[in-house]
């Protein structure tokens, strides 16, 4: 696969809680030098990364980031926030406490007011599978499938694990066909990366892939 292939699935990612404009700015650059999907930034730089890219590159943020235990109303307050600001995708994380106490209805129904929020714009779910038991995690590619979202996604890469080839490799067997994939955290080989697409993630998010193209100047993989 070309790596200009695997760098158009990629979410160029910067959510580190010390992330300055500079560092944001550089993100951009690479970004649009690279043709990556998008960049994945946090909510305060979204209109200041917007204005800057002026429409060449997508940009992405995060909701209920990192933990997700937010109410439905702050995360549809975010979402609606975001956009306003010029956010063109939404990756939102669902609330696992909700999860694991069963109360499906709960998560459903906030993935769909956040998609509601999200006006037209691409919504991302978070599911954090590290945290999750098989079980669990098939029933939140049951639960994405219903709710209008446009992807399901495995991390937020800040818990105790990341993407992982089974769990992409559950989600290609369990999500509806309308549902794409989205591997996040721990994506830091070309390889890697070469693996999830593979396996049926259509999304990486990552900061590794652009900067070993960058640093290597990698033509092909």
């Amino acid at each position: 696969m070309k790596i200009e292939e695997i760098l158009s699935y990629v979410d160029h990612t910067l959510l580190a809680p010390a992330a300055t404009w500079e560092e944001i700015r550089q993100i951009c650059d690479d970004g649009m030098k690279y043709k990556v999907a998008s960049v994945c930034i946090p909510a305060d730089y979204v209109s200041r990364a917007a204005e800057y890219l002026a429409g060449r590159l997508p940009v992405c943020t995060v909701i209920g980031f990192p933990c997700g235990y937010a109410t439905t109303a702050v995360k549809c307050a975010e979402t609606a926030d975001a956009v306003k600001n010029g956010a063109s995708e939404i990756d939102m994380v669902i609330n696992i406490g909700r999860l694991k106490d069963k109360d499906y209805d709960y998560v459903l129904n906030e993935i769909r007011a956040v998609k509601e929020a999200c006006g037209g714009k691409l919504l991302k779910v978070i599911i954090e599978t590290c945290l999750l038991t098989e079980e669990e995690k098939i029933r939140m590619c049951e639960i994405v499938s219903e709710s209008g979202a446009d992807f399901i996604k495995t991390s937020t890469g800040f818990s105790t694990g990341g993407a992982t080839p089974a769990d992409i490799a559950l989600f290609a067997k369990h999500v509806a066909p309308h549902v794409k994939i989205k591997a996040a955290g721990g994506i830091r080989s070309i390889a890697d990366a070469e693996n999830f697409i593979n396996l049926g993630a259509t999304r990486l998010g990552t900061s590794s892939i652009v900067k070993i193209v960058k640093n290597e100047q990698l033509g092909s993989y």
